[in-house]
């Protein structure tokens, strides 16, 4: 056998024995979460309700500092999910409000705009190259998964969008929270980050970090 028949081979293997076996892996919620995800539920304890969610036709409530509200379908929402790779999101982003700079390590990001003007950009890890773009409604962006992003409202009136991700639980860290609002060191965040004390003190004080 050549070396390239060998290796046909042993693809094919491989993408088989990672195949589907059964019709899906509704999450079983009361059980914790591994790293591939929930284990599943009974199959005679699912329902059609395991299938579906309506929350994504709702309003998020944007009276808050960011005049923006995430409403997420993730596996913990819509247990149907698990294990299928995919999940959704509704962004509500009142005039002026902002998604800050943030990233989801589990998962690539496709943004589809509803209604309004929405400027959104990530920044390329290797060269920190900035991807700009004013999007309107029923234009889409990709987020690749890691990557810093930000959506902001461009536009005089409320922005909506739906946005989905490749894993059922994207997971989501925004940078500046992840600074300044919980108990990291002042002195280690102005060490780490070249702002000064009275910049990480106000900064502590209007997202509600100590230390």
């Amino acid at each position: 056998m050549s070396i390239l028949q060998t290796f046909i081979l042993f693809s094919f293997l491989l993408s088989a024995s990672h195949a589907a076996v059964q019709d899906f892996c509704v999450a079983d919620l009361s059980a914790p979460e591994g790293p591939a995800g929930y284990s599943c539920k009974k199959v005679s304890a699912v329902t059609v309700n395991d299938f579906v969610f309506s929350g994504l036709g709702v309003a998020g409530n944007t009276s808050n500092l960011i005049k923006a509200a995430v409403t997420t379908a993730f596996v913990n929402q819509f247990p149907g999910l698990n294990g299928l790779g995919i999940s959704l999101a509704r962004l509500d982003i009142a005039p002026g409000g902002v998604i800050p700079l943030h990233t989801h390590p589990g998962g690539s990001e496709v943004l589809l705009v509803l209604q309004g003007t929405i400027c959104a950009g990530f920044i390329s890890s290797s060269a920190n190259t900035v991807y700009l773009k004013t999007l309107n409604k029923g234009d889409s962006m990709i987020f690749p998964q890691g990557l810093l992003h930000f959506q902001l409202n461009s536009g005089k009136g409320p922005a909506l969008a739906i946005v989905s991700f490749s894993s059922p639980s994207p997971g989501l860290q925004i940078v500046d929270f992840a600074l300044f609002a919980n108990n990291f060191p002042s002195e280690l965040v102005e060490a780490t980050t070249f702002l000064d004390d009275a910049q990480v003190k106000k900064l502590k004080g209007v997202l509600g970090g100590t230390g």
